[in-house]
């Protein structure tokens, strides 16, 4: 690994330095790749890049805007909304081989570029490529390796070039697609919908969904030059076909199982306690605790951080973060009685929950609904045990 580290700063300390007054030939050609997604979490969405072929010059590399360091600052700058990406670049030969290694499918549009533009991307490529523009502060909705794409097209061909509706194309909310890439039921997915707010739940333009690689695709296989209406691709192939398709993950580990067994465990116990008129008060402290400290990570996420994607997050209807101080409460055999009022109230905003869900204001996780379900269930059971007690 550090031999390709050091490999590859060399390489791009050589392009740079040799970059000084290089014209590229007028057989020159600019491509716009992209990868198709992987397994994980990370690459679950593709990737994208421009590649600079001229056989002429003995040049064949691809640049593009999505790396970033594995310092040891990295979760905490990742939690905090402030992840510097950059730019880089590596010889395309190398760039397809780890794609055909990780079995990834890898496109390729070739861009109807005359000299000046192709030398215009160039030299802005080169320019960025400088130890001190390099880097980016990302953002996945609104800049990162695919919007940027678009971006330093539109700058290469002074914003020449319209971006035509593709057929067969609708328009979704940005929560809508990420879920195009993402099965719904799996750990990762349950993980964005419990931490990203409503403001991605607002049905995105047509040009904003070039935040997905196979929009940057699907758009710039219809755009055209705004002067001359040419087409924006002269030709597309496919450079690598994936021999097999995504790997979904195991069911029986998947969110909606294990919170459908944890709602059933939760539903069966209260029912025991209704039975035997005993509450279970270490159930009551687990809920209230875990309920209280993710409400408490959303607001941080909320507030805390430089996320736009993260406010105005109605989970905090049922991840109510002032559960965390209702332990004490939830631990008394007989509690206060404003402590049966607040119950009442958190049965309230599982009901408002359900309504935002409803209208649409916001999209909540699938997976969390058999337990959603069940801590209403033993709300409302708190509620009747507490009064019962009083009278």
């Amino acid at each position: 690994m550090l031999k390709f580290i050091f490999s590859s700063a060399i390489f791009i300390g050589c392009l740079v330095l040799n970059a000084q007054d290089f014209v590229l030939s007028n057989n020159a050609e600019v491509s716009v790749i992209t990868v198709g997604p992987g397994d994980g979490l990370v690459d679950a969405f593709g990737h994208s890049g421009i590649r600079i072929k001229d056989e002429a010059n003995y040049l064949d590399v691809i640049f593009d805007y999505g790396r970033y360091d594995f310092d040891s600052y990295f979760i905490l700058k990742f939690a905090r909304g402030k992840l510097n990406y950059k730019l880089s670049v590596s010889k395309f030969s190398d760039f397809l081989q780890y794609y055909k290694f990780t079995d990834r499918t890898v496109k390729s549009q070739v861009l109807n570029f005359n000299e000046v533009q192709k030398q215009r991307l160039y030299d802005f490529l080169i320019e960025n490529l400088k130890p001190e523009n390099r880097y980016y502060l990302y953002d996945f909705f609104y800049d990162n390796c695919a919007t940027i794409i678009r971006d330093v097209t539109q700058h290469s061909t002074l914003n020449d070039v319209v971006f035509n509706i593709p057929k067969a194309f609708k328009k979704q909310t940005f929560r809508q697609l990420i879920h195009s890439d993402l099965n719904q039921n799996t750990w990762g997915s349950l993980g964005i919908d419990i931490a990203l707010g409503s403001v991605i739940d607002r049905t995105a333009i047509a040009e904003e969904h070039m935040f997905l690689p196979k929009y940057i695709n699907s758009f710039f296989e219809t755009a055209t030059f705004g002067i001359s209406k040419k087409n924006l691709v002269k030709s597309s192939s496919v450079i690598y076909k994936a021999r097999t398709a995504k790997q979904s993950s195991m069911f029986v580990l998947s969110p909606l199982v294990i919170f459908t067994l944890l709602a059933a465990l939760i539903i069966f116990i209260t029912y025991k306690n209704v039975k035997s008129k005993v509450r279970s008060r270490w159930l009551d402290s687990i809920l209230f605790a875990l309920t209280g400290l993710i409400g408490i990570g959303i607001l941080l996420l909320w507030f805390a951080t430089d996320h736009t994607a993260t406010a105005y997050n109605y989970n905090l209807l049922w991840a109510f973060a002032l559960n965390i101080l209702m332990l004490k409460q939830v631990r008394l055999k007989q509690p206060k009685l404003w402590f049966i009022k607040y119950i009442k109230f958190l049965i309230i905003a599982l009901c408002l929950l359900a309504l935002h869900w409803i209208i649409g204001v916001q999209w909540f996780a699938i997976s969390l609904l058999p337990f959603l379900i069940a801590l209403i269930v033993r709300y409302v059971y708190l509620v009747n045990y507490f009064k019962t007690k009083i009278n």
